[in-house]
């Protein structure tokens, strides 16, 4: 079916205007929000909404270039759904992991390098104040994400940030001192 066709269809409010546009221009639109996102079900999510952006906006719009028309919507929504992924993108265990990772050694399994690396974390930790130690735990054991751990504790975001890489050089430190090979 052709372009005109197809937006005579959302004028008269049909909704083989969604079914038409989809079997038109589906795998183009896919293909831009895959270009964006290279997520397979984000850019799919993106796809739908774009037939619900049309059926929204024709009419009264009519637009001269059906295609540009439906590709700049799709554009649209995936760059904003790649926008909100990365601001509220969640901080994972594994990236939290990695941080404490640069302080602490990986003991794999060894259980006389496990009870040494528990006894020197708590007397580590025994040796911060409540603030700090807080900070510490929250992050490394509740996995929280700073901005969290912030609005608890009632100080910035950055203060924290700086707290924590500050803690990690310092436990570094500690363990090597005591002859924990990082």
């Amino acid at each position: 079916m052709d372009d005109s066709k197809i937006i005579e269809l959302y004028f008269a409010r049909d909704e083989r205007a969604i079914t038409e546009t989809r079997t038109s221009y589906g795998r183009l639109l896919m293909a831009v929000a895959m270009g964006i996102l290279h997520d397979s079900l984000d850019s799919e999510e993106c796809e739908s909404d774009t037939y619900l952006k049309a059926w929204q906006t024709i009419p009264p719009t009519r637009p001269n270039y059906f295609s540009a028309f439906l590709t700049k919507i799709t554009r649209n929504l995936a760059i904003n759904r790649l926008r909100d992924r990365t601001q509220r993108r969640p901080l994972g265990p594994e990236l939290i992991y990695e941080e404490i990772c640069e302080a602490i050694p990986d003991t794999s399994g060894d259980i006389t390098e496990d009870i040494e690396l528990r006894d020197a974390l708590n007397d580590f930790l025994g040796g911060l104040d409540k603030t700090r130690r807080g900070i510490f735990i929250r992050r490394y054991f509740y996995m929280r994400e700073v901005k969290e751990i912030a609005k608890e504790m009632h100080l910035t975001s950055g203060n924290v940030k700086v707290t924590l890489y500050r803690l990690r050089q310092q436990l570094r430190d500690y363990l090597t001192e005591r002859g924990i090979v990082i």
